[in-house]
């Protein structure tokens, strides 16, 4: 594809829908877990595995689609995630059991792992160093878009209409997967270097701890252990914790709502700092930000201190989503860039086991939101330390 402007905004906007369609899937989860805790009489271990068995999913997924994209291309891998996550998500809207339902969250959240790290593979491809980083950025910022229909459509149709309904919904981007094959095409570094070299697992893995990379790597792993861990963990339990702290289900998915709304903003100031103060440091800044609002949520005692913490968390928060996927696909070259992004994702969905899992067990065992979100609040801060030590500044650098 060419690197000009029209190229770039076609490629931000065929793979953005992509990328929107995934955040309304897993921000819809939120809003059917707190759904399911009624209707199935679900305890807190069970709400948490839900969101446990989606990360297993995703890890699973962004490792062997990662690893799949730099060998058969990262468009068609892109097209067949999308198909997965959205077909999983129909399926799972006609479950009656607990069990089935668990076992369908699983290929859908392989879907959602796998697209993740392709789509911003192939956009920092395709796009000149000096807009790559805001572009990327740019292409996260539909995640956002995605979690505001996602709240919107819980809001709306789960109390009236039932979570069945919103998950039929969520299955539609199914359609779209056959517009993706036919709009986007393969970088031309991609077409001249990896078809010919077609790289081996064991050769990708050896090569991604090799001297070159093992730093990136170690930073990498961390930073998405923590982040994902964290996130999971705080934003799939957004809505019941609101409930559990005594609001209604109906009040607590509009309090959502208006905390989602605050990514936006998030991710755009984040579009236009990455390009000027760079990806290292504009992600450390806004992961800063991420665990102080989680201490701040954690704590809170009134709805306005409630309203604001969860505002600036989504703020800040979905700010380092977008320069963490800026960030790392720029540490590989072409022939180890999925992958090495792919497996970065798989460690962190493995934190996105643990944090749900986490929540439930600690609320199970009587221990307050203080306790569990000064929790994410020091992962996070670990996060920012891996990245200060470890990280490098890869802002204009050109992309073999």
């Amino acid at each position: 594809m060419e690197k000009g402007s029209s190229g770039t905004r076609r490629l931000l906007f065929v793979t953005g829908l992509a990328w929107l369609f995934d955040a309304m899937d897993v921000g819809m989860l939120s809003f059917v877990i707190a759904a399911l805790k009624e209707e199935w009489q679900l305890n807190e271990l069970q709400m948490g595995w839900i969101g446990s068995v989606s990360s297993i999913g995703m890890a699973v997924g962004a490792v062997f689609f990662g690893f799949l994209a730099d060998r058969m291309g990262r468009k068609d891998v892109l097209v067949f995630t999308v198909l997965l996550f959205s077909i999983g998500t129909g399926f799972s809207a006609l479950t009656t059991g607990y069990t089935l339902f668990v076992i369908l969250r699983f290929f859908v959240g392989a879907g959602l792992g796998g697209e993740l790290p392709v789509a911003s593979t192939l956009v920092s491809e395709n796009v000149a160093a000096q807009t790559r980083g805001r572009t990327v950025v740019l292409l996260e910022s539909f995640w956002a878009g995605g979690w505001i229909i996602a709240a919107l459509i819980s809001y709306f149709v789960i109390p009236s209409w039932g979570w069945r309904i919103a998950l039929l919904i969520a299955a539609l981007p199914a359609f779209y997967a056959l517009y993706l094959r036919a709009g986007l095409y393969e970088s031309a570094e991609y077409r001249q270097r990896v078809r010919q070299e077609k790289p081996k697992l064991l050769q990708s893995l050896m090569a991604l701890w090799g001297a070159n990379y093992r730093r990136a790597t170690l930073m990498l792993w961390i930073v998405w252990f923590m982040v994902v861990f964290s996130y999971y963990g705080m934003f799939l339990w957004m809505p019941s914790v609101i409930a559990l702290k005594g609001y209604s289900l109906v009040h607590s998915f509009g309090y959502t709502l208006l905390m989602t709304c605050a990514q936006l903003p998030g991710y755009f100031a984040a579009a236009w700092l990455v390009e000027k103060a760079g990806r290292k440091w504009v992600l450390s800044l806004f992961l800063v930000g991420t665990a102080l609002s989680a201490l701040g949520f954690g704590t809170a005692t009134n709805l306005s201190m409630l309203l604001l913490s969860g505002i600036l968390l989504s703020f800040f928060n979905l700010g380092a989503w977008g320069a963490l996927y800026a960030y790392s696909p720029e540490q590989y070259p072409t022939v180890i860039r999925a992958t090495g992004s792919g497996i970065a994702g798989g460690i962190g969905r493995l934190g996105g086991i643990f944090g749900p899992l986490m929540v439930g067990s600690l609320l199970a065992a009587g221990s307050s939101f203080a306790v569990i979100f000064s929790i994410f609040c020091g992962a996070i801060l670990i996060a920012v330390l891996a990245i200060i030590f470890l990280g490098k500044e890869t802002k204009g650098l050109e992309l073999d």
